[in-house]
């Protein structure tokens, strides 16, 4: 075997290097860019009463916002300290006093706030109730909140009850309790974020490599001779890998993006806590691909063609022959697949010429060394497994897998969700990941004392739809447990879901904060628990980052709220009522407790158990998995596969809609201007000849629209591939059909055909149903 680890923190050269500046204009002046000293200066504002504490919270504790793991101000991949705007903004939803009860008092007061204001009235401090048709929130005590789920849960089958974690800060000893407790009350029903992210990710790399995660670490981006984001926008989601841009640019690395968009976010960037970078900016991306939305297998299909082409010329030219035939199985029946497919289509689907592709092929082709890094623009389609495993073909036939500075990346957007799947806190697996069948379901239930039930649990989209069912319906959802998470604000269709929320008879909501779907009504109650941050959690908490680095994040001593509580003690609270003969088969007696379990149940986490204080970390797997090209497959080898062409059901005279984030943390809005291109939230981009085509001038007010709902927003010039328009999410998920959820992994559909017309046009013809013989006559398929 190879060696296993990277050694310590790579340290950045000093040395100037003008040729990446983006201009020797400092300080961007006069640049559409994001104003760091200003979000610095107002992030010491909004927590000006809780400084000390916010301060510990930097330095001591494991960062909440996004997955890269940074530790304190420090992380395992860069010397020197990191801290970006996401991390300052999420800081103050740790450091908020309690909301002040005269909010509760009024429901539609709050209604009419949006979630950015609700945030701002401050942490939920007690338990609270309110009855369907009541006027506001009752305070209520943790036992009768408590008492009130669990007779309700005791009442209904299991399969009527589903639980929901998200990653707001959620550390993996909640989601190990969360998946235990769900099998411990009888249902299979609980899911987590990854759903609408990152689902297809898992489900993809099992099949094709047999693993669940990121196949290398951020160490291998520096040096690599290629690193490629796949519909990932890393600048603006993940801001401190920007750091590690940097380093890779200055040790040689060439870097591409295959996006629709130009992201300026990854053409140039101010890297902050760099002071060469913050003064002249760094040029990141050397080439961009713009794809069409929805093109990437085409595209992935079209470079492969040419790869098998080269070899016919000249053998090893494109391809690692000793990789693919010691470390792989079909790779003839893709070569068959590959070269029956018409150029035609590629190019039509792809929004590529054939040359085009075969620039970027032969630049891959003639790398030793490549990451793959993907987010998003892959995933969140219903092909998502598919375009997944098409990125795996690519690396597995250039042997980029399983070796230092090359692999397969999902970067994560949430803080720790890595994790959730490996606890169990999902439908179709037990913590470890271990399928759901009669072997993992018996090794499991020798662990914990209990049955473990074998029916197939939903995906969170299913048991939302499943509260529409008739009554007396055995999947009928009764009780919706939710740990954060706003589904008004995350699935497609929003006035739909808000009809599935109202149909709970029972919706439990905790939460360190109110949102907008906790205020909607249920047919009989919603119960609102407040619970604890990973920085208030007594015994600390861990969270694995998307590099399966897996890190300690202590109590930090401060302020508590009211009468908070760690949310794996409420959910064993509430579960040991359910059943309290059983009570003490779901008893944890600390974080401690929890750890130690997890590492008796997940082999791969046996070194969790060990940490215990700031700093502590371990990585599972080690730094390459697949190292040396053995993968954890029943043969021992990847599976390359034919990925057939999807369709993309795009009528002529449509544009094909996705979406993108703009100063945001996942669906939480923090200023309605983009730093990077200055669009606001109604801003939808368009090619300069589709606007032109159309008789759209700059900022003229649009109306986008199909079967599925109505946006109404302005014109925003940009270079993006024509024929493709994004807009902001969550605004734009009224575009996207409710219940289409990608067929392997689940994930709903965030992409769609789409008619985009002058406002003045659309309302000209308003009260003669134009929008709707406009939508028939072009055959648009929700």
């Amino acid at each position: 075997m190879g060696n296993t680890k990277h050694t310590g923190p790579v340290k950045l050269g000093r040395t100037p290097r003008p040729s990446l500046w983006v201009s020797p204009v400092p300080l961007g002046l006069g640049k559409v860019k994001p104003h760091h000293l200003w979000d610095t200066l107002k992030a010491l504002y909004d927590n000006r009463d809780n400084l000390p504490y916010a301060y510990r919270i930097l330095t001591k504790g494991v960062c909440d916002g996004c997955a890269l793991g940074v530790s304190g101000l420090r992380d395992r991949t860069l010397d020197g300290p990191h801290l970006c705007t996401t991390r300052l903004n999420v800081l103050r939803l740790n450091t908020m006093p309690a909301i002040s009860p005269h909010w509760l008092d009024d429901i539609e007061r709050l209604r009419a706030m949006s979630g950015a204001e609700l945030r701002g009235l401050g942490r939920i401090p007690y338990p609270l109730l309110r009855r369907k048709g009541e006027g506001g929130f009752t305070r209520i005590g943790w036992d009768e909140a408590l008492n009130r789920i669990a007779d309700k849960i005791r009442g209904i089958d299991p399969k009527q009850l589903a639980f929901y974690w998200t990653a707001r800060g959620i550390t993996n000893e909640v989601y190990y309790a969360a998946s235990k407790v769900a099998r411990f009350l009888g249902t299979n029903n609980i899911d987590n974020a990854s759903r609408i992210c990152h689902s297809p990710s898992k489900t993809a790399l099992k099949r094709s490599l047999g693993i669940g995660a990121s196949s290398c670490s951020y160490k291998d981006w520096i040096g690599a001779d290629v690193l490629v984001f796949w519909g990932s926008v890393a600048a603006n989601n993940q801001p401190v890998s920007t750091k590690y841009m940097y380093a890779a640019k200055r040790a040689g690395t060439k870097i591409i993006v295959v996006n629709p968009y130009r992201e300026p976010s990854m053409e140039r960037y101010w890297i902050p806590s760099i002071p060469e970078s913050a003064l002249f900016g760094t040029k990141i991306a050397d080439d961009f691909v713009q794809v069409n939305i929805g093109g990437d297998i085409a595209l992935m299909n079209g470079i492969m063609k040419i790869w098998f082409e080269m070899e016919k010329e000249k053998p090893g030219s494109a391809l690692d022959r000793n990789y693919i035939n010691e470390h792989t199985t079909g790779c003839e029946e893709l070569r068959r697949h590959v070269a029956a497919l018409d150029w035609t289509a590629l190019e039509r689907s792809s929004g590529l010429t054939k040359e085009r592709i075969g620039e970027f092929a032969r630049t891959l082709a003639s790398a030793r060394t490549g990451v793959f890094v993907w987010s998003m623009g892959l995933t969140q389609h219903r092909f998502g497994t598919d375009n997944v495993s098409q990125l795996a073909n690519l690396a597995m036939l250039r042997g980029f897998i399983g070796r230092e500075q090359c692999g397969l990346m999902p970067i994560r957007g949430h803080s720790g969700v890595q994790g959730a799947g490996e606890m169990g806190a999902e439908p179709m697996s037990l913590p470890g990941g271990e399928p759901l069948n009669e072997e993992s379901r018996k090794r499991f239930e020798a662990l914990w004392g209990f049955p473990i039930p074998a029916w197939q649990g939903d995906i969170v989209g299913l048991s939302l739809e499943n509260a529409l069912l008739p009554e007396g319906h055995e999947r009928r959802t009764r009780v919706l447990y939710t740990s954060g998470g706003n589904f008004l604000e995350t699935m497609p269709k929003p006035d739909f879901i808000r009809s599935c929320l109202e149909h709970m008879e029972l919706r439990v909501h905790q939460d360190i904060i109110l949102n907008t779907s906790a205020l909607v009504d249920a047919c009989e109650e919603v119960i609102v628990l407040p619970a604890m941050t990973r920085y208030e959690q007594p015994g600390g908490g861990t969270s694995t980052s998307t590099e399966r680095m897996v890190y300690f994040s202590p109590e930090i001593e401060g302020p508590r709220i009211g009468e908070v509580r760690a949310e794996w003690d409420i959910i064993a609270d509430m579960a040991a009522r359910v059943k309290p003969e059983l009570k003490h088969k779901i008893a944890f007696a600390s974080a401690q407790a929890i750890r130690d379990e997890i590492a008796a149940a997940v082999p791969s986490y046996d070194g969790i158990r060990h940490l215990s204080k700031a700093g502590d970390v371990f990585q599972w797997g080690g730094a390459w998995l697949c190292e040396d090209g053995i993968c954890p497959t029943p043969d021992g080898k990847g599976k390359l596969l034919a990925i057939q062409l999807p369709e993309l059901r795009k009528p002529e005279g449509h544009f094909y809609a996705t979406t993108r984030r703009g100063k945001q943390f996942n669906s939480m809005v923090y200023d309605r201007k983009d730093p990077f291109n200055a669009a606001m939230r109604e801003d939808v981009l368009l090619h300069p000849s589709d606007a032109r085509e159309l008789g759209i001038a700059e900022s003229e007010a649009i109306v986008v629209y199909n079967r599925n709902g109505t946006l109404y927003g302005r014109a925003k010039i940009a270079d993006i591939s024509p024929g493709n328009i994004e807009v902001y999410w969550p605004e734009g998920n009224v575009l996207f059909p409710k219940g289409v959820y990608e067929p392997h992994a689940g994930i709903p559909e965030y992409n769609g055909a789409v008619i985009v017309e002058k406002a003045e046009t659309f309302f000209a013809y308003k009260d003669t149903r134009y929008a709707e013989r406009r939508i028939a006559e072009l055959e648009i398929d929700p």
